[in-house]
């Protein structure tokens, strides 16, 4: 056993004598697992939701000794004796307002856009839930269920929701605002819609669309967007440092450890599009002498802007048609499709994946899973070449 673990025996022997000869604490896969072996009875085992550290050991101890008091004079299961504990234990008053406060500050990294439209409507619902006046959740698999009922399954609402409210829960009782009872499952099924295919539009398809668009400013940032393969939030953080176009965009890479994507150069990719002279593409320069782009709406709703201007152009309206003709679905991030396709048409000189990744501002993974389909496939080519 490593020096790291020294807690352990100690906190085997506390458990022998609370309770009886027989019960016993295991690691199981960084979790703690009750154990009780009785004589003539079949073995029972029970997940805690403490993790195998010494912190973790030192919250379950009272636990563990409530747990024993049920099962000793009720004369109950181990698991029966775990919920009445947790039954027991789950009333308790909660200043909500107080807690959201407390935890936003815990969650620098997620902007106002984010937190008002992915944190507030799930803790706001698990708030009108404990306060409701019928039977409270009495734990945390529980509370998650009646939580996300408001949103469909296999969506991916229901999906970020989820994350949400995991995240809140884990932290609510790891600062003692939340009883035990309430940590979240370790696993919670889920079903998922398949991911949608977003449509590249072609570089003819583009130009068709930037010569329907009578709004200059929205031109210009159609422009911006199909060239460099930019999120249209990213319209918001262009510079111009040493001479080169640069985002100082960061966006979050999700979990709790506020990890951010890095700032990137950005290379242009003009292809056909420059063929259109009726259109100026001397884009760095327009943006050095300080061309309006337009509206971006609030922070983080850069995409929903552009979507809603889009929605009611009717070139827009017919490329929307015929991406659904081949089962694909139109988006504001066409335009970046539209880049990272060509990225990966480029034949002089080849593009390796590692540099159209690092382009676009993502991993290789990331970027497998959302343009692995631009991939050049020479299964034909191969074949043939017997």
């Amino acid at each position: 056993m490593t020096s790291s673990q020294d807690w352990v025996k100690p906190f085997r022997r506390q458990i022998w004598k609370t309770c009886i000869d027989g019960w016993n604490l295991i690691d199981s896969r960084g979790r703690m697992r009750l154990q009780v072996r009785e004589e003539g009875k079949k073995t029972q085992s029970l997940m805690l939701p403490y993790d195998w550290t010494e912190e973790g050991a030192a919250r379950a101890l009272p636990r563990i000794q409530q747990i024993f008091k049920r099962y000793q004079t009720e004369n109950l299961s181990l698991a029966k004796a775990a919920q009445s504990v947790e039954t027991s234990n789950s009333n308790q008053t909660i200043d909500w307002n107080g807690l959201f406060l407390q935890y936003r500050s815990y969650r620098p990294n997620a902007n106002d856009s984010t937190w008002n439209t992915k944190y507030r409507p799930v803790l706001e619902r698990t708030a009108a839930i404990f306060e409701s006046k019928s039977k409270k959740p009495v734990d945390g698999t529980a509370i998650m269920m009646k939580v996300l009922e408001k949103w469909e399954q296999r969506t991916r609402a229901r999906q970020i929701s989820r994350q949400c409210l995991s995240a809140f829960l884990n932290w609510a009782v790891g600062a003692n605002h939340l009883k035990p009872c309430y940590l979240p499952p370790t696993t919670f099924p889920e079903t998922r819609k398949p991911k949608r295919i977003g449509f590249a539009l072609s570089d003819t398809q583009i130009i068709e669309l930037l010569d329907a668009i009578p709004n200059e400013k929205w031109r210009f940032a159609i422009q911006i967007l199909s060239i460099y393969g930019l999120r249209p939030e990213e319209l918001r953080y262009l510079v111009v440092q040493d001479g080169k176009l640069k985002t100082t965009y960061q966006k979050s890479k999700g979990g709790t450890k506020g990890e951010r994507t890095s700032t990137r150069f950005l290379f242009p990719l003009f292809g056909e599009l420059k063929e259109a002279k009726h259109h100026n593409w001397n884009l760095k320069e327009r943006l050095i002498k300080k061309e309006a782009l337009p509206p971006l709406g609030a922070e983080g709703c850069a995409g929903r802007a552009l979507g809603t201007y889009l929605k009611r152009n009717k070139k827009w309206q017919q490329l929307k048609a015929d991406a659904e003709a081949v089962i694909e679905v139109l988006v504001p991030y066409t335009f970046r499709h539209r880049y990272a396709k060509a990225s990966h048409q480029k034949n002089d000189p080849v593009i390796p994946l590692a540099n159209i990744a690092s382009a676009m501002g993502h991993t290789i993974p990331v970027h497998l899973e959302n343009y692995a389909r631009f991939t050049p496939d020479r299964t034909a080519e191969l074949y043939d070449a017997e």
